[in-house]
């Protein structure tokens, strides 16, 4: 797949600013965001883990859902982005990739569903192992952007 790069180069625009030149990588504040939405997302299950009134085995089993999740996120991630840029992906690790993450969603809301919780923490765990999975995703992607592109400079 060829290198599809915008690059927007050094100019002047009319009221004279300069502007510089992007060539897509991820900016610092993208990556910013994307630790701190992961940071949080974390953050905020774990410490409701630990508030809330459950069983330790209860607790292990939901922190467990919570790494299963981010993991498979990363691989569905990695094997996508493999596959888009012609590095060889096997059916079978794609295929399980994708199974683990819809499994781990299903882990939490089978969890949840038969969980003795108010249903606004169900709602909060929900959310917030949603969040982290969308910012793991996001932070990986950076990670392999930002190394990309500073291997091309």
């Amino acid at each position: 797949m060829e290198n599809q790069n915008i690059e927007f180069k050094k100019s002047y625009d009319s009221t004279f600013k300069e502007t510089k030149e992007f060539n897509g990588s991820p900016t610092a504040a993208f990556i910013s965001a994307s630790w701190t939405a992961l940071l949080i997302g974390m953050a905020s299950y774990c410490i409701g883990l630990w508030n809330v009134d459950m069983d330790l085995n209860e607790k292990g089993y939901y922190f467990t859902v919570l790494l299963f999740g981010l993991f498979s996120a990363v691989s569905v991630q990695k094997s996508v982005r493999d596959k888009l840029e012609g590095v060889p992906v096997t059916d079978i690790y794609y295929s399980i990739s994708w199974f683990t993450t819809v499994a781990s969603i299903l882990l939490l809301i089978i969890g949840l569903w038969n969980a003795d919780l108010e249903l606004s923490e169900k709602g909060f765990y929900g959310m917030s192992f949603i969040l982290s999975l969308f910012a793991v995703v996001a932070v990986q992607k950076n990670i392999r952007d930002k190394k990309f592109f500073d291997n091309l400079n």
